[in-house]
């Protein structure tokens, strides 16, 4: 498995294998987040889609979503 260098823990860790998220945000996190970050994001993601009833098909709940990732993944 590949290493790089993660934004989230500030370590080397796992790799992501593929881009995993699309659009400019998903290579972002593709190029700097690891395997071990984007699984804890999932955890969250799905408490807050839970605990606001989200609806992933509606866009202004995505965005909702969306910047709540980025602030996770990037503003540790």
């Amino acid at each position: 498995m590949k290493k790089k260098f993660c934004f989230y823990f500030k370590k080397i860790k796992n790799s992501l294998n593929e881009q995993i998220y699309p659009g400019k945000l998903g290579n972002e996190i593709f190029k700097k987040i690891s395997k071990k970050a984007w699984l804890k994001w999932l955890k969250i993601q799905t408490i807050l889609i839970n605990e606001n009833n989200l609806n992933m098909s509606n866009i202004k709940d995505i965005k909702k979503i969306e910047n709540k990732m980025f602030q996770f993944l990037f503003k540790t």
